[in-house]
């Protein structure tokens, strides 16, 4: 009996240990903002059992709650013969070689829906093992970050200057935003550029009559359905304007300068 009780607390104990052969190291939180993308590094190991090295290795992220089966398809993989859940229409990608060690996750185009917990499962041969003990935690935030404008300054009435708005935490895999542009300096006052990648350049020819007129650039995440925008003054450089004067005295006009 002495012995039973003395096994009982070291099965306990060895039961809520993790497999030392399938390991995972992965951040347990990320926070991202609506509508842009985060990295999310990750390394995986895993015993060979037995496996030859031509043994494809594939892995998938799933979400907690999600039972890895063909009815529930996983957010990500790298596997062909599977296909990837589409109902937020949210891509996730997994952009590690899991055969490398390397489960690192990208996911784009966030939306509020996207919290939650997420899980790594790795397939080798008729082998699969699910980290469930190493979750990540996905929180998704408001859209508070704004693009930044550059002008090089000053700006010289007549002369044409670039000024560009490039989009906060754009990233590779992400969809394209749509990159708008407002300010009594445009002709026409209002420009879109659709389909620009994480940058939008536009040529201004200002005059005096803009000096003090505010220019805006304004992003849209078409897919999260957010916007953010920034707003600057222009400052303009510009000639004193001769000055006429009209005087009428009696029965005439002069005129100076």
């Amino acid at each position: 009996m002495d012995r039973l009780l003395l096994l009982l607390p070291l099965l306990r104990e060895g039961s809520l240990q993790q497999d030392p052969w399938y390991q995972l190291q992965v951040q347990e939180s990320v926070t991202v903002q609506e509508g842009l993308c985060v990295l999310v590094p990750c390394t995986v190991s895993y015993p060979s059992l037995g496996q030859t090295d031509s043994t494809p290795i594939y892995g998938e992220w799933f979400q907690k709650g999600d039972r890895p089966s063909q009815m529930h398809l996983p957010m990500a993989t790298n596997n062909p013969g599977r296909g990837v859940k589409k109902k937020r229409k949210i891509p996730f990608h997994l952009l590690g070689d899991p055969g490398a060690n390397n489960c690192s996750l990208g996911i784009t185009d966030t939306r509020k829906g996207d919290s939650g917990n997420y899980y790594f499962q790795l397939m080798r041969g008729g082998v699969k093992h699910s980290y469930k003990n190493n979750l990540l935690i996905v929180n998704v935030t408001a859209l508070t970050r704004t693009p930044d404008i550059y002008i090089k300054e000053p700006l010289e009435s007549g002369s044409s200057s670039h000024v560009t708005c490039s989009v906060p935490g754009a990233c590779d895999q992400a969809t394209p935003p749509t990159i708008s542009w407002t300010g009594a300096a445009l002709c026409p006052p209002g420009l879109d550029s659709k389909g620009a990648y994480n940058s939008s350049e536009i040529v201004l020819t200002p005059g005096p009559q803009d000096h003090g007129t505010n220019l805006t650039c304004r992003v849209t995440f078409r897919r999260a359905g957010v916007s953010t925008e920034r707003t600057v003054m222009l400052n303009v450089s510009y000639a004193p304007q001769n000055l006429t004067i009209s005087i009428s005295r009696g029965n005439g006009t002069e005129v100076g300068e």
